[in-house]
């Protein structure tokens, strides 16, 4: 089923599907796939192992940004995120003082866009 979704997903298009019908992880597997990515990984950090940021574009060159973020607390498990255009630029200059900080204040915020966020209460 996964395949497929895939194959569906690839044929028609960003554009034609939207992200909303792929699950978290199947969405996660996809910009991983298709976009290297750039990641900065916190080694002295007690919340953040290490945040990836990707672009993605699809066909009418509509760019979409995410971030997969792993937790120092669960490293076997990562979450993404949809983020704005900036914000790859903003955590870059925060993180080294404090990863966990800039977590909060540039990826957190973009909890709800795709729903695949951890629930922090």
């Amino acid at each position: 089923m996964k395949n497929l979704t895939l194959s569906i997903f690839l044929t028609f298009g960003l554009s034609i599907i939207s992200y909303s019908q792929m699950s978290c992880d199947e969405l996660q597997e996809y910009v991983e796939n298709e976009d290297f990515g750039m990641t900065y990984y916190s080694y002295d950090s007690k919340a953040i192992n290490k945040v990836s940021f990707h672009e993605i574009s699809d066909e009418s060159y509509n760019s979409y940004y995410y971030a997969i973020v792993t937790f120092q607390k669960n490293l076997y498990n990562s979450y993404i995120y949809q983020v704005s255009s900036m914000t790859q630029w903003n955590y870059s200059s925060g993180y080294m003082s404090s990863a966990g900080e800039a977590f909060w204040e540039y990826i957190n915020p973009h909890r709800n866009n795709l729903g695949c966020a951890p629930d922090f209460d």
